[in-house]
């Protein structure tokens, strides 16, 4: 098992984490799962908003880097700037039950998730572990309040079912995270001595943590190795020189990686429940940090670890029986049969995915799983229209709404199909051609991450639905008017040309204007197919050039770009306002604030 903790400072992800998460060495050949703990990430409301919807940078990052390895991501949980993620090889999903995540908040009295932790636990071959990942309070002086901080984390998080309720209930506890734990006593000239002469075992006694392990109830238990790699806080970002600001703060140890293993205890457990048979083992083969990495005020810290279980559950709940390779569609019957005992679901589904699959609804397509009464026999059949075209690998994987986890998969099997010619070129023509301009709206959506029985026939905005702002004019920023990096069609192709001329009363627009209400109303009631429209108010009509701002006011002339900005119409008209008073251009007050000799008088104005 690899844990690996990282506080990136609200850094964008780098391009390359393989030796982060020893990728390159032949150790990964030998690992089976992995555990990533960040803290800090990028949460303000703008990266929240996007990151709800779809998923953030660092998990896209950690999965298109694992996934060609077989890793899997089996869970995943965010506190704002808090996330951990658990990834498994994929052979292992069927052993890998009982997954269930929690978080705590402390961070302003527990109203606020900046500080607080994260975790993650599950049933790995029967044994019960967790994964915690903490950032707690900051600052030399708290100690204390990082104490009771992880007291109240161990106390609130509670999971479901009669066996490993708490954190400290579990066979075996990961803890880390930026702990924030600093160096006392010492100053900061002897302890940057020590890192520059490679004596940090005089820095280790004066570390808060190895000190609390001791003395705190709360930590009895907690194993962690030698630190033999330099404090990895606070440096300059870029480079790997400790803080040169004004602030100078000491060198430290905060980030972290503890393990724990639940002492054997006698006769039943809670529930009835014999506890784990044997003895457990953990051996840290390696504990360092990693100077490569810049980006942020922090080195990130990676462990690996050997688990020895005593017992291992090895039998998988639902075994899939499949043939070797489909090279026609009548042969795409999946037959499979479930455990005695296996709480099945009439929204259990058996998905079908490529190798190298990211998680377990990264699927290709799926059938819905048979519930029939018998528990052997069972078998379904993938349609024609839902198979893959061409050759490759594939796996089969059913999965259990129950658990929301994969309960059984098979061996990579090839399916070879002819390819379809026909659809792809109407698929590609579809939606390039389109009367409305409406279309600028449609970007490329993610794929779907749940079992819908087909597919959508329109994709979902990623741009939310713009308000008709009366009086704004929406018009690209200068510096983004060249390349566009929106994959809309709009992006592709110019403004239309034939933009509606608008007719307006001529009769006192400059001493009493026009309404916005009705402004609105006269812009959203212009056909497309007309090349000059009237508006008449009590009297007679005005004609307005096609290349007015007020013409391109009309909602369906704004073209939906990647970077907009916004103007008022009393900005947008201000360098006309001299020629306006002359009569050569119609002028309203928008607003209280409008500034003076704008065509309306103190007793005459009206806003819209």
């Amino acid at each position: 098992i690899t844990v690996v903790t990282w506080n990136v400072g609200t850094a964008v992800p780098p391009s390359d984490v393989t030796s982060l998460l020893h990728l390159n060495t032949g150790e990964t050949n030998d690992v089976d799962m992995i555990a990533i703990g960040l803290q800090e990430v990028n949460s303000k409301i703008n990266k929240r908003l996007k990151d709800a919807l779809f998923t953030d940078q660092w998990s896209e990052l950690f999965m298109d880097v694992l996934s060609p390895f077989h890793f899997i991501l089996v869970s995943t949980v965010r506190m704002q700037g808090v996330i951990l993620m658990v990834f498994a090889k994929y052979y292992h999903l069927p052993f890998l039950q009982d997954i269930q995540t929690d978080c705590t908040r402390t961070g302003l009295g527990g109203y606020w998730g900046n500080k607080g932790g994260v975790s993650v636990r599950l049933s790995i071959f029967g044994h019960m572990v967790c994964f915690l990942n903490c950032h707690l309070p900051a600052h030399l002086e708290k100690a204390e309040q990082r104490k009771e901080d992880f007291a109240t984390i161990l106390h609130m998080q509670q999971f479901e079912g009669p066996v490993a309720s708490g954190i400290l209930d579990h066979d075996l506890v990961f803890w880390f995270g930026d702990l924030n734990f600093r160096i006392e006593s010492l100053d900061i000239c002897f302890v940057k001595y020590a890192i520059d002469s490679n004596v940090l075992s005089q820095l280790w006694e004066k570390d808060q943590l190895n000190i609390a392990k001791s003395t705190w109830p709360v930590l009895r238990g907690f194993q962690e190795g030698p630190l033999n790699f330099p404090p990895t806080f606070k440096f300059d970002v870029g480079t790997n020189k400790y803080d040169s600001s004004a602030k100078k703060r000491k060198p430290a140890w905060t980030d972290r990686i503890l393990w724990k293993i639940k002492p054997p205890s006698k006769g039943w457990g809670a529930g009835g429940h014999r506890p784990s048979q044997g003895v457990l083992s953990v051996s840290q083969l390696c504990y360092c940090s990693h100077m490569e990495y810049t980006i942020s005020d922090h080195k990130p810290v990676a462990a690996i670890f050997a688990v020895q279980f005593a017992s291992k559950v090895d039998k998988p709940q639902v075994e899939i029986y499949v043939a070797d390779e489909w090279s026609r569609p009548e042969q795409a019957v999946v037959r499979y049969k479930m455990a005695v005992g296996f709480h099945r679901s009439s929204w259990d589904w058996i998905g079908l995915y490529r190798v190298g699959f990211r998680h377990p609804k990264d699927y290709v397509s799926y059938v819905w799983a048979r519930s029939d009464d018998g528990v052997s026999g069972l078998q379904v059949m993938f349609s024609e229209e839902a198979l893959p075209k061409g050759n490759g690998e594939y796996i089969l994987g059913y999965y259990s709404n129950t658990s929301s986890s994969i309960a059984g998969v098979t061996e990579p099997f090839q399916i070879s199909l002819p390819r379809s010619e026909e659809g792809s070129s109407s698929t590609d023509s579809s939606g390039s051609s389109s009367e409305e301009d409406d279309s600028t709206l449609v970007l490329l959506a993610p794929k779907s991450r749940s079992p819908s029985p087909g597919k959508m026939k329109r994709h979902r905005s990623r741009s939310p639905s713009l308000a008709k702002f009366q009086g704004l004019i929406l018009r690209p920023s200068s510096r983004d008017r060249g390349t566009s990096r929106s994959p809309s069609p709009q992006s592709r192709c110019s403004l239309p040309r034939n933009i509606p001329t608008i007719h307006l009363p001529q009769e006192e627009l400059g001493h009493h204007g026009v309404k916005g209400k009705e402004l609105g109303q006269a812009a959203e009631s212009l056909e497309g197919s007309s090349f000059h429209q009237t508006v008449q108010e009590q009297g007679g009509l005005r004609r307005v050039s096609a290349d007015s701002p007020l013409a391109r006011a009309d909602p369906r002339n704004l073209g939906l770009l990647p970077a907009l900005r916004l103007e008022m119409l009393d900005q947008a008209l201000g360098q006309r306002r001299e020629s306006a008073d002359q009569g050569y251009y119609p002028c309203w007050k928008m607003s209280p604030t409008s500034p003076p000799g704008c065509g309306t008088s103190p007793k005459e104005g009206r806003n819209p």
